[in-house]
């Protein structure tokens, strides 16, 4: 029987923590932190992998999506009340859970689909969601879905050629739609593949950054531009063996809802050994290449600069995080920016619940 159980409080709450990245830019702090108890049964499903979330300002609660591909339970969202005030951040209570059906009605069989990103459609309401598709044993294209709030699925938007899952071209296994964020008042939808196209270049390294692209379309389907965007370095090589870390994207958010340039990006590095390092960009695509059919070599790259990095905010210990949206608004102006980390469903891992406050 599922249970309305909140996070349980793994260590002290961190607040108070400035971080300047620099005069002219904008400081940023630690809220508060929390963490929702491994496995956690909500309504006969296992709370996990937790790798999406958007804020319903007018509601107040938040919409989180799962990247279960039907395997511990069928692909689903939550709702869930976070209590984000002037004082810290409360613990997460799980309100509802709906699953996630295809065209016919059915819900997803295992492994049939990959969930990674959603947002909440400003206009209608309606989930937009993203998926990345399959390369390992059989070739699946990522896709952006559209659901209606109670899993029902209403649509699908087209994706570029280059996003398709081909023997020789196409995202790597894993590193496709990893990121979507509405943008221009619901006009638009965004989505940030995780890492380079096969045909785009290496995967980033400690020695050296990579380049991956952000798509933007219509809310209704048609493609309207692609920009390259550049990776960091991996922060640090893996240990004791070598080879083995990784940076990629994980998270896109308009940073206003009615600017079509201007996004916060998630960079989430992981290193065997080193463990993970999150940095938030601000970007802005005006003034970058369309590469929408064209190759990145030689295209003009967003300008990103660095908001927020989480080794540098004072958290103890940054988990897999690939989820950010903004929460509420506190009474100092501040923004609230929410982050949540996917655990994987490991026992090794945490479902972490961070919240910045940005000014």
């Amino acid at each position: 029987m599922g249970r309305r159980l909140g996070a349980v409080v793994f260590g002290a709450v961190l607040a108070g923590v400035w971080a300047p990245v620099s005069d002219a830019e904008p400081m940023v702090r630690v809220l508060g932190e929390q963490v929702i108890e491994h496995d956690l049964d909500f309504q006969g499903t296992v709370v996990g992998g937790l790798s999406g979330i958007d804020y319903r300002s007018g509601s107040g609660d938040f919409v989180l999506i799962s990247d279960d591909r039907s395997e511990k339970s069928p692909a689903r969202v939550y709702t869930a009340r976070i209590p984000v005030g002037d004082t810290g951040v409360g613990a997460v209570e799980f309100t509802g859970t709906v699953p996630l059906r295809r065209a016919d009605g059915s819900m997803y069989p295992p492994k049939s689909v990959d969930p990674e990103d959603i947002r909440v459609d400003p206009l209608t309401g309606d989930y937009f969601w993203t998926q990345e598709g399959e390369r390992a044993g059989v070739l699946a294209d990522p896709s952006v879905r559209v659901a209606r709030s109670d899993g029902s699925f209403v649509s699908e938007l087209p994706i570029p050629e280059n996003e398709r899952m081909l023997p020789d071209s196409g995202p790597r296994q894993n590193q496709a739609l990893e990121g979507a964020t509405s943008a221009a008042g619901g006009a638009l939808f965004v989505t940030a593949l995780e890492g380079p196209l096969l045909g785009d270049g290496p995967e980033a390294t400690p020695t050296s950054g990579a380049t991956t692209r952000i798509t933007v379309q219509a809310r209704f389907g048609p493609l309207l531009a692609q920009y390259p965007y550049p990776l960091e370095p991996v922060f640090a090589d893996s240990r004791p063996e070598p080879g083995r870390a990784s940076n990629g994207v994980t998270a896109i958010l308009a940073v206003d809802p009615v600017d079509p340039t201007r996004f916060l990006v998630l960079e989430r590095a992981f290193a065997e050994g080193a463990g993970n390092r999150v940095r938030i960009f601000e970007i802005d695509t005006a003034g970058a290449t369309n590469i929408l059919d064209a190759p990145v070599a030689g295209a003009r790259p967003v300008t990103k600069r660095l908001v927020a990095d989480l080794t540098d905010l004072g958290v103890a210990a940054v988990d897999n995080i690939e989820a950010m949206t903004w929460g509420p608004r506190l009474s100092s102006g501040e923004r609230t920016l929410v982050l949540v980390a996917d655990n994987n469903f490991s026992a090794r891992q945490r479902s972490q619940v961070i919240v910045l406050a940005v000014r």
